[in-house]
């Protein structure tokens, strides 16, 4: 959960420090204020790309840090993904996010005090916080993000990364296949000449370790001259007449001190460390010297390895990998040229048999896509009659095609029926924006069951409800907040009361600038939560108003 959170100059907003607990949090505030200023927060430090024009008129920059606390399995996941990007872990479970905005330069992120990319923070988002606002419906209309969410509550990450691979290397075979069919047959001068090209860069270890060696070859053969008469001067400053003979003289001067005064003993053992050193160093450039020295015929093989390495990377490079692949390629081309029938046959049976895993991968997904489908249909029509919708139905309706695809061969969508006796028909066609939310939420309560995010943002999800259905939707949230930490904006007095903690947002007109602070309960008549509810139900000083929020905090 994120139990610390600090903004400066986002949007209106010039600075606030905001200390967070666990459970339901809910952000309230007049049109207008800058309730988005929250939600736009968390997005900077979940890695999202913003526009430099959220940073606050009259600055150059906006700043957000975070704290968020870690259980100790998310803990465990993220130190992984931190050590495998070189960034530092999380000490005491707690990750440490920041994030610079700059209008008139690039801005910085940082992991844990460690310098990162946005696209670190991004992927270290996808781990801690998840979003769900307007979007969200449209999202839903779509059979493909439906199919995502089955996978994601049937479990089928493994199996799912495992198909796709092999779907990948089936492609390349049945691409192999084609490329095979439609090759012709080289003539004589053809594979003469072919096999000259592979001659080319068979002639060169085309390995990065010898290539790097050929490059830094080549570089010392070009300053050879030069590194001749510094190597010389290093031999002289090391030998007799320089360091090496000056010390000798320097260690039987501390010998002679030594013997007069006993402590000084120690000093003479120190030159005596320091004049090994200094030996090793003279032989190590000596080494060098006797490496540096290249005759004329060793030279012109240099130049010629290197000339036929630079023709090589020109035409089929630039990179060492790239040259390899057109190089392996050429050799296919050629060992095919006997038997091209026999090739082509070859490729056939080799993409047939990753058509048979794929097929049995696929019927695995399908079979356990419709297992999931009954248990999530289920939870979800419960949570629709909890949400209101006392006779509406909700379905997924599952065939396998036959047919391959990158997800496998499951078509998958989302039937709703709203009232008894309608015909089950898919989300586009028939919800209502309010009853796509609701809907939306209902999912979303059954996947918080398996959701091991610990942050939860929603957006208005109880957008166009009101009445006792939107006491529904808040009692759903707050059981979503059993689990998670839930931040919701609303515009509803019955969601606002239900919540652990309440910020309000507010729009400082003198200032033109927004501050949020929390509301507290407090003692007597009066309490700031209530004239917040007050004003939400449409007036802060109606007595009405007023007893109508006493009420609905008191459920």
């Amino acid at each position: 959960m994120i139990s610390y959170l600090k903004i400066t100059n986002l949007a209106l907003m010039h600075a606030v420090e905001l200390e967070f607990e666990s459970g339901f949090n809910v952000v309230t505030g007049e049109t207008g204020a800058g309730k988005s200023v929250l939600l736009g927060a968390l997005s900077i430090l979940a890695g999202n790309r913003v526009p430099k024009s959220v940073v606050r008129e009259g600055t150059t920059f906006c700043e957000v840090e975070a704290i968020v606390c870690l259980t100790a399995r998310l803990e465990k996941r993220i130190n992984a993904f931190l050590d495998a990007n070189g960034l530092p872990p999380c000490d005491d479970g707690q990750l440490l996010l920041k994030r610079t905005i700059n209008v008139e330069k690039s801005g910085r992120v940082f992991i844990n005090g460690g310098l990162a990319t946005l696209a670190q923070l991004n992927a270290l988002g996808n781990e801690w916080i998840d979003f769900h606002g307007p979007g969200e419906p449209q999202k839903l209309f779509h059979e493909k993000y439906q199919l995502q969410l089955l996978d994601f509550f049937a479990g089928n990450t493994e199996i799912l990364a495992k198909y796709r691979e092999r779907y990948q290397e089936w492609h390349k075979a049945l691409a192999l296949v084609d490329e095979i069919k439609t090759q012709e047959k080289l003539s004589d001068d053809e594979l003469v000449f072919a096999q000259n090209q592979l001659a080319a860069f068979d002639a060169l270890d085309l390995s990065d370790e010898a290539l790097a060696e050929l490059e830094n070859r080549y570089a010392q053969a070009a300053h050879a001259q030069d590194l001749t008469q510094l190597l010389s001067e290093a031999e002289n400053l090391f030998g007799d007449e320089g360091l090496a003979g000056t010390l000798a003289k320097t260690m039987r001067i501390s010998a002679e001190i030594a013997s007069i005064v006993p402590a000084a003993g120690t000093l003479s053992e120190r030159l005596s460390s320091l004049a090994i050193e200094i030996e090793d160093l003279r032989a190590e450039y000596e080494k060098l010297q006797s490496g540096a020295s290249l005759d004329e015929e060793e030279i012109e093989i240099l130049n010629g390895r290197m000339n036929a390495w630079l023709e090589l990377r020109r035409k089929y490079g630039p990179t060492p990998e790239q040259v390899r692949n057109k190089r392996d390629a050429l050799a296919e081309r050629i060992a095919r040229q006997s038997d091209i029938e026999g090739a082509l046959e070859r490729s056939r049976e080799a993409a047939k048999k990753i058509e048979d895993e794929l097929k049995t991968l696929a019927e695995q997904l399908h079979l356990s896509r419709s297992r999931a489908a009954k248990k999530l249909m289920g939870a979800a029509v419960a949570n629709l009659k909890a949400l209101g919708f006392k006779k509406a139905d909700l379905d997924l309706e599952l065939n396998a095609t036959g047919t391959l695809t990158e997800s496998g061969w499951t078509h998958c969508r989302f039937l709703f029926s709203a009232n008894a006796g309608q015909r089950l028909l898919p989300l586009d066609e028939i919800a209502s924006a309010g009853e796509t939310a609701r809907v939306m939420l209902a999912l979303k309560a059954v996947f918080a069951e398996v959701d091991e995010t610990p942050v939860l943002v929603f957006d208005e999800v109880d957008a166009n409800v009101g009445g006792e259905i939107a006491v529904h939707v808040a009692r759903k949230l707050a059981e979503i907040a059993g689990t998670h930490q839930v931040f919701c904006i609303t515009h509803l007095a019955q969601v606002a009361a239900i919540g652990d903690h309440h910020f309000c947002v507010e729009k400082i007109q003198n200032k033109t600038s927004t501050a949020i602070k929390i509301l507290s309960l407090g003692s007597g008549a009066t309490t700031e939560r209530e004239d917040e509810l007050a004003r939400m139900l449409g007036d802060r000083n109606s007595k009405a108003a007023r007893e109508h929020a006493k009420e609905l905090l008191k459920r």
